[in-house]
């Protein structure tokens, strides 16, 4: 059987993820499973434009393709039973494994593990929240950088059984002010590799041709003037930056 037009086949809708904060359905086009988000199911926001943030995951997966990662599963706008929306291909994660976790602040993995910060849990027993140090998760953290990520949530991270790292949700991207939020804090500091400097150079200059005509079409011009100066600065600086500003450095909840 032929594989269905992914723009054109039908969509047929599944089941919805309740947990989303946004409508987020599971759908099929042919026997090809998806995510669905329509426009007209975005919530209000008070610091980004309203109806637009399926237009900022399709950018999210555009630059995703440029730096050259496959951070972000394939992602395309198209019409579906509730309107226009985002579709991505849904990718089925490894239960057995998470890159992010809570654990109790005396079981902190000597190795393998980036220590990112601590506090109370609902008992009041100190837990700190980790992240694996793997060269997967430190080019999304690369990645959340350059698109300026605003909701880099533990979840918002599939762990696939072979080691890579998908990571969905970012309709909070792009703003052209800084809007860093992330649980990726664990390379503070640390200068980048050779491959992460080169990843971010494909995406600067591919604002100058393909990758820049795309994102007009999605993007604001100071959104995407704002993401061309992100990767100068950090180029510049050569390596992971520290939270900055009067904002919280971590989306809450953090997962």
């Amino acid at each position: 059987m032929p594989a269905p037009d992914l723009l054109t086949a039908e969509l047929t809708l599944t089941g919805r993820i309740t947990t989303a904060s946004n409508a987020t359905f599971l759908g099929s086009i042919g026997d090809v499973v998806v995510v669905y988000k329509p426009i007209a199911g975005e919530s209000p926001l008070r610091d980004f434009p309203h109806g637009t943030l399926a237009h900022r995951e399709v950018a999210a997966y555009l630059v995703s393709q440029v730096i050259g990662w496959d951070v972000v599963p394939h992602t395309w706008l198209r019409d579906g039973p509730l309107g226009e929306g985002m579709v991505q291909l849904w990718r089925e994660q490894d239960p057995t494994q998470s890159a992010v976790d809570l654990v109790a602040t005396d079981q902190v993995p000597e190795t393998g593990w980036k220590h990112v910060l601590e506090g109370r849990d609902e008992h009041g027993r100190m837990v700190a929240l980790v992240h694996e140090d793997s060269p997967a998760l430190r080019r999304m953290a690369v990645f959340d950088l350059v698109v300026n990520n605003a909701d880099r949530k533990g979840d918002h991270i599939l762990a696939m059984a072979d080691g890579h790292r998908h990571g969905v949700d970012h309709g909070l991207t792009f703003h052209r002010d800084h809007k860093l939020r992330t649980v990726l804090w664990g390379w503070l500091g640390d200068a980048l590799t050779a491959e992460e400097r080169d990843g971010i150079d494909r995406v600067s200059e591919g604002l100058h041709g393909g990758l820049g005509r795309n994102l007009a079409d999605l993007l604001g011009a100071e959104e995407i003037a704002s993401l061309a100066t992100r990767c100068a600065r950090l180029r510049s600086a050569g390596r992971f930056p520290a939270p900055s500003g009067e904002m919280s450095a971590v989306p809450w909840p953090l997962f």
